[in-house]
C-alpha cells in the first residue's frame, strides 16, 4: 500500500502518517524533514528530490508520504493507492500547530528534525498565505490528478471514523 497524505499545516497530517504508518507496518517519510533540518535550514530542491526519490526506490512495495511539496518527486502521486487530503479550516489548523509548538517548545520533532516553532511568519502562512485561492487550485488539481482511491476529510471526527474504517478493513483480511 501506497499512501500520500497532503493537507494543510497544523491538520495532522504527520499524525496520521505516523498512524497509518503503525496500522499497515510501512515506512513513514515526512516531508518537511526533507525540506528542513538543523536549526531551520533548508535543502535545495535538488537535495529534496534526491531524498524522496531515495526513499520511493527503497521501498517499493509501500510507504507512506506525508506533505504537499508538489515540486518534489510528483510520481508518487501517480504512485499512490491512497491520497488523503486533511481539507480542515484555518483557525483549527493555527491553534493545532500552535499548541504542538507550546507542548513540544525546545524539542526536536520527529517529523521535523528542527526544534518546534511558532511565529508570525508561520501563523500569517497557516491563516493567509498556504490559503490564497491560487494555491488551493492547485492543491485540489494535485489532489483530484492522483491515482487511487482518493479521500478528503474536513475535521478530526472524520479522520477517526475513517481510521476506524481501515482497521476493519485490516482486521477482516
Amino acid at each position: 500500500m501506497k499512501i500520500q497524505i497532503m493537507g494543510h499545516s497544523g491538520s495532522g497530517k504527520s499524525t496520521l502518517a505516523r498512524q497509518l504508518g503503525a496500522m499497515y507496518n510501512l515506512p513513514v517519510l515526512h516531508l518537511d524533514s526533507t525540506f528542513y533540518y538543523g536549526d531551520w535550514q533548508r535543502r535545495t530542491r535538488q537535495e529534496q528530490t534526491e531524498i524522496v526519490q531515495g526513499f520511493l526506490q527503497s521501498n517499493p512495495t509501500g510507504w507512506v508520504v506525508d506533505g504537499n511539496y508538489a515540486h518534489i518527486c510528483p510520481e508518487r502521486f501517480e504512485q499512490s493507492d491512497l491520497t488523503i487530503f486533511l481539507d480542515f479550516n484555518r483557525i483549527f489548523c493555527f491553534f493545532s500547530a500552535w499548541k504542538r509548538a507550546k507542548n513540544n517548545k525546545d524539542k526536536i520533532r520527529e517529523d521535523l528534525n528542527c526544534k518546534d516553532k511558532f511565529d508570525w511568519e508561520f501563523a500569517k502562512w497557516i491563516l493567509w498565505e498556504s490559503r490564497l485561492p491560487k494555491r488551493r487550485k492547485n492543491m485540489l488539481k494535485l489532489f483530484n490528478s492522483t491515482s487511487g482511491q482518493k479521500v478528503m476529510l474536513k475535521n478530526r471526527k472524520q479522520v477517526v471514523a475513517f481510521v476506524q474504517k481501515l482497521q476493519q478493513q485490516l482486521e477482516e483480511k
